[in-house]
């Protein structure tokens, strides 16, 4: 517990670093150009195709009616700009976590090695191609998890635990393999995660449910809807900070246990030649 609390506040200080700042910038571009990007070339026409489809429906179509029939036509015209949101979100949260974890992540595991870890160095480092590879095999899982506990979201209480949750899976699976492959061989890597594998998780969770928060801009109702663009945005910045953040923790607690394992490690004994030309261990 002291060595989570102990990296919990140091990655706080490190998201504050002019340099960690600046590398938080690039996911944020990429990430609001490509939605930006798509809102303005798709809004209309899927806000169309998603009104189309709920009036097809019998029972969404009887729902709307019952709504215009008691006055509330605005609601009737909101509801299809409020799904497509729904379901715009999860995927702005994954391009964000995505792209700090390749573009922001390696710089801050390298920012916290020099700082705190100087003489530590990197033993073995993972060829380039493991880190995408792992994380585009990580999030297959995490959506086919989130697909099918989708039914589960009807039961009230679990529609607020289960997307965190999968969430926390996701990051704790991908930042911290992410840390490691970077400074760990790969029976270090193994060992790290196995011996720490419940803080990591728990870490991950943390992160899931801050990871929740920056839906909260949402819940403005109509006036969210109406600056929709600029509230993309912040959504955008808001997840990239807390990725960001959870980068700089995983990569504090990371690198601590792996200096904590190599130093557990006895030296090898070193084997010195004899005046008979013999080794002498």
């Amino acid at each position: 517990m002291a060595d989570l609390w102990d990296s919990f506040w140091r990655a706080l200080l490190y998201c504050l670093h002019p340099r960690v700042l600046l590398w938080s910038l690039l996911p944020l571009v990429l990430a609001g150009l490509l939605v930006g990007g798509l809102g303005v070339a798709h809004w209309e026409s899927s806000v169309a195709s998603v009104r189309a489809a709920l009036e097809q429906s019998s029972l969404l179509g009887s729902l709307l009616d019952w709504l215009a029939s008691i006055g509330a036509t605005q609601l009737r015209g909101l509801l299809a700009p409020l799904v497509i949101v729904a379901l715009a979100l999860p995927v702005v949260a994954l391009v964000s976590l995505l792209l700090v974890a390749l573009l922001v992540a390696p710089a801050v595991v390298r920012l916290v090695a020099e700082r705190r870890f100087p003489g530590q160095g990197a033993a073995r480092i993972a060829p380039w191609w493991h880190s995408p590879l792992w994380a585009l095999a990580c999030t297959v899982a995490a959506l086919a998890a989130l697909v099918l506990s989708i039914p589960l979201w009807f039961v009230p209480p679990l529609v607020l635990v289960l997307p965190p949750l999968i969430w926390g899976w996701l990051t704790c699976r991908v930042l911290s393999f992410e840390v490691l492959a970077r400074h760990a061989t790969a029976e270090e890597r193994r060992l790290v995660l196995r011996r720490r594998r419940w803080p990591l998780l728990w870490m991950g969770l943390v992160c899931g449910f801050l990871g929740t928060l920056p839906s909260a801009v949402w819940t403005l109702g109509p006036l969210a809807l109406a600056f929709a663009p600029v509230l993309v945005l912040v959504a955008v910045w808001l997840y990239t900070l807390v990725f960001t953040f959870s980068a700089c923790w995983f990569a504090h607690y990371a690198l601590v246990d792996l200096q904590r394992l190599r130093a557990d490690v006895p030296a090898p004994i070193p084997v010195l030649p004899s005046a008979t030309g013999a080794t002498i261990p």
